[in-house]
């Protein structure tokens, strides 16, 4: 890319984050509560339907950021998937398969079997350690009993499962990756915090220790280094003011408000100029973020910086009509859709030596 202000040349790469809203194969796995996703199930998730899912994610995945990077995202991060088998299915699509993806992903204890993984560019990025972090979170924790019926009319399909021997909430672990980008070490952070399952204000303490947990393992990661790039990113079941986000994890909407150390959250600013990734009754909210460490955001651009943020909303992720016109295009009972979340994507870039 080369800006016209200053006729400079710089590296560019997309960091993008994709909810892939019920990644299931068709196999029923007795150890999860996957069973509406098989070829029996209510959802009636046949083959076919499974390989064009795969075929939407990957039409999704391979054009976001294209506006200002011609090159697919060298990091997508992804979360709501099933297990490794359907990443390995995805980064064979024809629209992805010339990438070379690599696959970082675990398992989580998540009850529907759910995870976050991490896409990224074998010739761009050489990871050198990942580890899953789980988030331990209890229903006894609470201050008010956690009631699992809804305060609100608020859907969806994320219930929070407690266990009934500890009374622990199942939830997904946050996904740690450091590595190598063009010689630089960039840590980054994958994140789906638990839902608003039961209610938001019963089930914020959940996300708020998720936030918690985020800000423990940036703290961590910059005890060794101080200077340590981090991103952080996912479906946080919060949008950018909630105190999850603001209080457990300190993120801030402005670059001069950020401290050394601190977090620069580019999609406060987005939602409150009313834009959103997810929309529910018609109120829409930014879930799905993407957040940088200050040494992410100096000025200078010898070395990776942050550059800009967006929302992916192209007009064939837009249902066209009905009661949810407007709103992303997710699946229904006639329509293998994309996803039930808009796509979010920041862009590093580095001036060219």
């Amino acid at each position: 890319m080369k800006s016209n202000a200053q006729q400079k040349n710089y590296m560019i790469h997309t960091v993008a984050f994709y909810n892939f809203e019920n990644c299931f194969d068709t196999i029923n796995d007795p150890k999860t509560n996957d069973d509406e996703w098989t070829p029996t199930g209510a959802q009636r998730w046949t083959s076919k339907k499974y390989h064009h899912k795969l075929e939407n994610l990957a039409r999704v995945l391979s054009e976001i950021g294209s506006a200002q990077n011609p090159d697919a995202p060298t990091f997508i991060a992804g979360s709501e998937i099933e297990n490794r088998g359907v990443l390995e299915d995805l980064v064979k699509q024809p629209k992805l398969i010339n990438k070379d993806y690599g696959i970082i992903h675990f398992d989580s204890p998540d009850k529907r079997g759910i995870d976050v993984a991490l896409l990224y560019q074998k010739k761009q990025f050489q990871p050198t350690s990942y580890l899953n972090i789980p988030l331990y979170v209890y229903k006894n924790n609470l201050k008010t009993p956690l009631v699992l019926k809804t305060e609100s009319e608020e859907k969806t399909d994320d219930v929070l499962q407690v266990s009934t021997q500890n009374n622990r909430i199942y939830t997904r672990d946050q996904l740690l990756v450091t590595g190598f980008l063009d010689g630089e070490e960039i840590n980054i952070i994958v994140n789906h915090w638990p839902s608003r399952s039961g209610g938001e204000k019963k089930s914020s303490p959940f996300r708020e220790a998720a936030g918690a947990l985020n800000r423990k393992i940036i703290d961590s990661l910059q005890r060794i280094n101080p200077n340590a790039k981090v991103i952080t990113l996912g479906d946080l079941n919060d949008g950018p003011y909630n105190k999850s986000v603001k209080v457990a994890l300190g993120a801030k909407a402005k670059k001069t408000e950020v401290a050394p150390l601190g977090i620069y959250n580019p999609f406060e600013e987005m939602a409150k100029n009313g834009m959103g990734t997810i929309a529910n009754r018609d109120a829409w909210d930014i879930f799905d973020q993407i957040m940088v460490s200050q040494s992410l955001v100096k000025p200078d651009y010898s070395s990776y910086r942050f550059w800009k943020a967006g929302i992916y909303n192209k007009s064939f992720l837009i249902q066209t009509s009905g009661q949810y016109k407007g709103y992303p295009l997710r699946h229904s009972a006639t329509e293998v859709g994309f996803s039930d979340h808009f796509p979010v994507y920041i862009y590093l870039i580095k001036e060219k030596q």
